[in-house]
């Protein structure tokens, strides 16, 4: 079992990869080409910190979960503290364009920025699930990651923190929009993955593991879909106005309807049929979707 080694602050994370001290305690700033690869090669590691990265002009591969990733030319990828990666290849090159941005939380604690960045749900992504860039994009992050560099390399002052958390935010609010295009030039596949969930719900009802299970939860699927849960709530929100879990509850009140048209069935077995541990939360969630209780809408059938 391979050992796991846990980076918690910037200071460490620096040690571990042969870099100069950092310049700033909370955040630096380390280009792609600078990085040695026997120091990460074949070794699991626990971050506790924020990392954005971009791609451009190495190779890297390495493993996140269950998934074997190969970060391409031009792609972004985001882990919030944390998440553990397996590096399986690093090989450096003089040519390489690409950088990391580390952070630790302490960095934004109790500023709105620390209040914004649980909504960026990029961050907890699976790594096949980054972002790619044009060309023109991947200058534009590159100039903002530039400032925050030159930032942290600048004699400390009362503006430095509010100059760094601004152009950090800046960045991760292109990142957004870059994602936003990248759901919508994939339309079709997004529409395939609403299909597919759809699928599966339909056969995790038909085959009754509802029964042994309960509701399936927004991972669960996810993992049947091959995507993160986040990843797979983004993407069906951009697509349907509603997430995966609002999905997962339609699929529910549609299927309590149909069942509740058959007056032989009690409201408390249409409840532990379709996975409620306890009736009164189905027939909490039916109102809340329907403006009637189950006993209400069964009266009118």
């Amino acid at each position: 079992m391979n050992d796991t080694f846990t980076i918690n602050s910037i200071s460490s994370l620096n040690k571990v990869l042969e870099l100069e001290r950092p310049a700033h305690p909370l955040i630096t700033v380390f280009h792609h080409s600078q990085l040695k690869s026997h120091s990460l090669q074949g070794r699991h590691f626990c971050f506790e910190l924020f990392m954005v990265s971009l791609k451009d002009g190495a190779t890297c591969k390495f493993g996140y979960g269950h998934t074997r990733y190969d970060f391409d030319e031009g792609t972004m990828a985001f882990m919030a503290p944390g998440q553990t990666i397996a590096i399986e290849q690093i090989e450096p090159s003089d040519r390489a364009f690409g950088w990391t941005i580390a952070f630790h939380p302490d960095l934004i604690r109790n500023s709105e920025m620390g209040r914004k960045i649980e909504h960026y749900n990029f961050f907890h992504y699976d790594t096949n699930e980054a972002l790619h860039l044009s060309a023109r994009e991947v200058r534009l992050v590159a100039d903002i990651a530039a400032n925050i560099e030159l930032e942290c390399g600048n004699n400390l002052d009362r503006h430095s923190q509010m100059l760094i958390q601004s152009n950090l935010e800046l960045l991760l609010k292109y990142s957004e929009r870059f994602y936003d295009r990248q759901f919508y030039v994939r339309r079709d596949l997004n529409r395939g993955h609403l299909n597919r969930l759809n699928a599966f719900l339909h056969d995790y009802y038909q085959s009754e593991q509802c029964l042994d299970k309960g509701i399936p939860s927004v991972a669960l699927c996810g993992k049947e879909l091959g995507l993160s849960p986040y990843y797979l709530s983004d993407l069906l929100k951009r697509e349907t106005g509603k997430n995966a879990l609002e999905h997962i509850h339609l699929f529910i009140i549609e299927r309590a309807k149909s069942l509740l048209h058959d007056g032989n069935i009690s409201i408390t077995q249409i409840a532990y049929d379709l996975g409620f541990e306890y009736p009164q939360h189905f027939s909490k969630l039916f109102k809340a979707k329907t403006g009637l209780s189950p006993r209400a809408f069964k009266a009118q059938s």
